[in-house]
């Protein structure tokens, strides 16, 4: 049987995004049976998971992972984000949309993408090399949630050669550090931290619980770890940080990209924007489930010299 019927939401996916629709809950768990025991009856009529308890979602995602995509030994550490797949998804189809240019995708390892903050769960690198082949690096201040993306690579022979993870050592920082003198990077794509603190988090957390009627006290633990859910200034203090050092590898990346959660803070990014003086900036929204997202892109160069960035550069390390 089958997840919940198609909402509008869900039909207005990206139309190269294998996820939309419902999830076929069956063919899900026969690719990966340990989700059968958290297969349960939907008020519908169809097949679910009980989509507030972590163990649940994790399993569901390491079935998507391996049906969809065929990674396997997919798992992430207790506590930290386990993002909705469909949604990463159509974020990386619509950059592949954006390099297009118009005409053709284009594939293959030539197309280095930078992954700010790639966290635990490996998303963005392992669902677009599988789609697309290219090439990535990820980057992340936490140590951990390194060592859990490094197993995730090792238990998939050759993906070592098409991914590679750096260490952030600087909290402040985005692009200094990671990125190289020798790097080129057809685009950087970020999902920032979208609250201001600690106490933010909580609040949240707790209105999540409310809604779910599990009361503020409840154990349960909705994902994510420090750095993944807040920072200083929240989703508009750390993309303007973004904007600022962008300017300074502006002939290093062709598009610079990140998903902006709140359409409320767009004209703060904006306005950072225009400080830099970009060549071009576009504001690409999406239909990702129920909820309506965006991501913003900036570049500082035209459209021959994006272009020149499908082929590596004399001296360019890969990953």
């Amino acid at each position: 049987m089958s997840g919940p019927p198609k909402s509008p939401a869900a039909r207005a996916l990206h139309p190269r995004n294998r996820h939309a629709g419902s999830y076929d809950m069956a063919r899900l768990a026969a690719a990966s049976p340990e989700l059968r025991p958290f297969l349960r009856q939907a008020p519908h009529g169809g097949t679910t998971v009980d989509f507030s308890d972590p163990a649940a979602v994790k399993a569901l995602n390491r079935a998507l992972l391996l049906e969809a995509y065929g990674i396997r030994g997919w798992d992430i550490p207790a506590g930290y984000l386990c993002p909705p797949i469909p949604g990463r998804a159509d974020y990386l189809h619509y950059l592949a949309d954006l390099l297009a240019e118009g005409g053709e995708v284009p594939r293959g390892t030539t197309v280095r993408v930078l992954d700010v903050g790639v966290g635990a769960n490996l998303i963005y690198p392992l669902v677009g090399h599988k789609e697309y082949a290219w090439a990535f690096v990820g980057t992340d201040l936490d140590g951990t949630a390194l060592e859990a993306a490094a197993r995730i690579l090792k238990a998939n022979p050759g993906l070592e050669r098409a991914i590679q993870l750096r260490r952030q050592p600087e909290r402040q920082a985005i692009f200094q550090h990671v990125v190289t003198p020798t790097d080129r990077f057809s685009l950087s794509l970020c999902n920032p931290p979208f609250h201001a603190s600690l106490r933010e988090v909580r609040e949240a957390s707790q209105a999540k619980w409310r809604k779910l009627g599990l009361g503020t006290s409840s154990a349960r633990n909705f994902g994510g770890q420090g750095a993944e859910l807040w920072c200083p200034g929240g989703e508009v203090g750390f993309i303007r940080q973004m904007i600022e050092e962008s300017a300074g590898i502006r002939a290093q990346v062709a598009w610079f990209t990140t998903l902006v959660s709140s359409s409320a803070n767009l004209p703060a990014v904006q306005r950072a924007l225009r400080k830099v003086e970009p060549l071009d900036v576009r504001i690409v929204p999406m239909a990702q489930g129920q909820k309506q997202s965006r991501f913003v892109a900036w570049t500082f160069l035209d459209a021959a010299a994006r272009q020149a960035f499908r082929a590596p550069a004399p001296g360019q390390g890969t990953p």
